[in-house]
């Protein structure tokens, strides 16, 4: 068992419905969504991606057990969220430097723990960009970077959540069979490696560690994975880690996402739940855009509550809660 503070588990409680899984809305993204909404209204302003979180987060929190948000444009959306839904504040900058090598992490200039934390958070979350086959030096320091984040979490006594996105840099189409091939062996070091004590990780937030578009059953194209193969490297995910995790959704379709935890629950993973994105909400980016926010409040209203209610079914019937696997001490 993994020994946490009082104030942790109360933290991580409250991100969680009654049977300990973590059901959450992730609408901290700022410069995809900011071209989401000019593809679809031509022109996108910070005011209307600070709108379009507020109606999501008004809308959907009330069947969401948390919402993560970013502090450069969500602050006014966790002032709008259910009483009951439980806050995580993103820390880092979005995207990353293309022209330096290794997708370098750097944070918020003007944000700390303790800042997000007095903004009302009750976890933080960093997005890492990681290849286990980058240089040694190049993960040296981007392994530094984490145990340093996970010691100011530590000092805050704050939960750290850390979302692993894995990628190639030989391999530019993550989307493809070429990635897909190799993905499940960077996906399970990556779980391998931020398991470890000295990151101070409460929650990893990973990838799953196939692409399910190249899954035997899943697809009328290129098969990479054989449906044995596939159910294999959950199974193997799950087993490397101590640590609760939670499946991130990629930005795939809703529907394949609600296949993928099903899935996942069929080959014996034992993940705490969703931390799910693009595959709850997207839709509702266009009409949001095109035709303001009552016709965006509609969709959420009628699409994306249904959207949060169906995925929340599945990993009632498919989650582990976290909690067998954290206690106080």
């Amino acid at each position: 068992m993994i020994k946490i503070s009082q104030a942790k588990m109360d933290a991580l409680n409250r991100l969680s419905n009654e049977k300990g899984l973590i059901e959450a809305l992730a609408i901290d993204q700022r410069g995809s969504l900011k071209k989401m909404l000019a593809d679809a209204s031509t022109v996108a302003t910070g005011e209307e991606i600070i709108d379009f979180k507020k109606v999501a987060s008004e809308e959907l929190t009330p069947y969401a057990s948390a919402i993560l948000l970013d502090p450069e444009y969500g602050l006014p959306a966790t002032k709008v969220r259910d009483k009951n839904c439980g806050l995580l504040l993103a820390y880092e900058k979005t995207g990353y430097d293309a022209s330096t090598p290794g997708r370098m992490p750097d944070l918020l200039e003007d944000w700390s723990v303790s800042r997000l934390k007095e903004a009302g958070a009750d976890a933080i979350k960093f997005l890492l960009y990681y290849d286990p086959d980058e240089p040694t030096a190049i993960n040296h320091l981007k392994h530094v970077f984490v145990e340093r984040l996970g010691s100011e979490c530590l000092g805050e006594d704050i939960p750290f959540f850390v979302e692993i996105v894995t990628y190639d840099t030989e391999i530019l189409d993550a989307s493809s069979a070429a990635f897909a091939r190799v993905k499940p062996h960077k996906v399970l070091e990556s779980m391998v490696e931020f398991s470890k004590p000295n990151y101070h990780i409460d929650v990893l937030k990973m990838e799953v560690p196939v692409n399910m578009k190249y899954v035997e059953g899943f697809t009328d194209d290129e098969v990479v994975y054989s449906k044995k193969e596939a159910l294999d490297y959950f199974k193997r995910q799950s087993d490397l880690t101590e640590l609760p995790f939670i499946f991130l959704s990629a930005g795939v379709s809703t529907e394949l996402f609600q296949e993928t935890l099903k899935f996942a629950k069929e080959a014996g993973s034992k993940f705490s739940g969703v931390l799910c994105g693009r595959a709850t909400w997207r839709e509702g980016v266009k009409p949001f855009a095109a035709h303001g926010e009552e016709a965006g409040r509609k969709w959420f209203t009628e699409y994306g509550k249904k959207n949060v209610e169906t995925l929340n079914e599945i990993v009632d019937r498919c989650g582990t809660s976290w909690r067998s696997k954290v206690e106080v001490g």
